[in-house]
């Protein structure tokens, strides 16, 4: 590759024209959100998340940053920013990845297999070392209840994706609360 800018057009062309539906934001290919499924076999098997990935100007030199929109609980995402805590996005990153490898291996790969030594959201981290039914019970509950396909289409938040204030996590019963932060920088 001659430049960042072509390997990043060619690695987000290669991510629309598989099987992941990508919306671009600000008709621009640097930010951009991505359905992902949750991998088969695993507990969130059904789930049904958006995930916001913005790529920096210095990109594939330097990695994406990838975050859930819609609530997951896992040991290794934080709740309220969505941000991910994934060594080979945010230490090993290596231009031999490209877009492909983190929702066909890396994603996957967190859901599959989470790190509770390492946790982002310490709750979840505790409740799987401690009571495993239990944890199982409540990432079922959350892709229930956040990782539908209803809960990342259509909502007032898909049109602008404009900053979310601190209201938007006031508990109120409507659609907005479903949407839960921005990409990690």
């Amino acid at each position: 590759m001659s430049s960042p800018s072509k390997r990043r057009d060619m690695d987000v062309m290669k991510l629309m024209m598989s099987d992941y539906t990508v919306e671009t934001i600000n008709d621009g290919i640097t930010e951009f959100n991505v359905e992902f499924h949750g991998p088969k076999e695993s507990l969130y098997e059904g789930g049904v998340w958006k995930i916001r990935v913005e790529l920096p100007d210095a990109y594939p030199y330097k990695s994406p940053s990838i975050g859930f929109l819609n609530k997951i609980f896992h040991p290794n995402v934080d709740e309220l920013s969505g941000s991910v805590c994934l060594d080979v996005i945010n230490q090993s990153w290596s231009p031999m990845f490209d877009l492909l490898n983190v929702f066909e291996v890396f994603l996957p790969q967190l859901l599959l297999y989470p790190n509770p030594s390492d946790p982002l959201n310490g709750d979840a981290a505790s409740l799987m070392m401690k009571d495993k039914n239990q944890y199982e019970q409540k990432v079922k509950e959350y892709c229930e209840r956040y990782a539908k396909k209803e809960n990342i289409v259509g909502s007032p938040k898909d049109e602008s994706d404009e900053e979310i204030s601190e209201e938007d996590f006031s508990g109120q019963s409507d659609s907005d609360d479903e949407v839960v932060g921005h990409a990690d920088p």
